[in-house]
């Protein structure tokens, strides 16, 4: 997901503020889902217009600072669970391409056991 250089720089930032003891795998998967929220948060009641129209303003930074937020958390969790994210993606997609067939599911948004 990131470099190897970059994660290193964010790891010595929470080394260097004492909060690896807040850091537990718990704790990191409670914020995933807050910073997701306030990604979310930003999309709500918007039009898929208004969305367009926000990434051409200064909205855009708000919305890069919470995408930075849930790759920075995601990426301290990978990294205390040992978790390589780009071979998780890739067996992921593995498990996907069973799951869902392309003959069975192109174009439809239907769920693997709905069809």
């Amino acid at each position: 997901m990131i470099n190897n250089e970059l994660l290193a720089e964010l790891l010595a930032f929470r080394q260097t503020r004492n909060w690896e003891q807040f850091h537990k795998p718990k704790e990191l998967a409670i914020s995933l889902c807050v910073e997701a929220g306030e990604l979310l948060e930003l999309f709500q009641w918007k039009t898929s217009e208004e969305v367009e129209a926000m990434m051409g303003s200064e909205s855009k930074s708000r919305i890069q600072d919470e995408v930075a937020d849930i790759a920075i958390v995601l990426s301290y969790l990978c990294h205390d669970l040992n978790i390589d994210i780009g071979t998780a993606i890739r067996s992921k997609i593995e498990k996907n391409e069973a799951k869902y067939p392309v003959h069975k599911v192109y174009g439809s948004s239907k769920k693997y056991d709905e069809y």
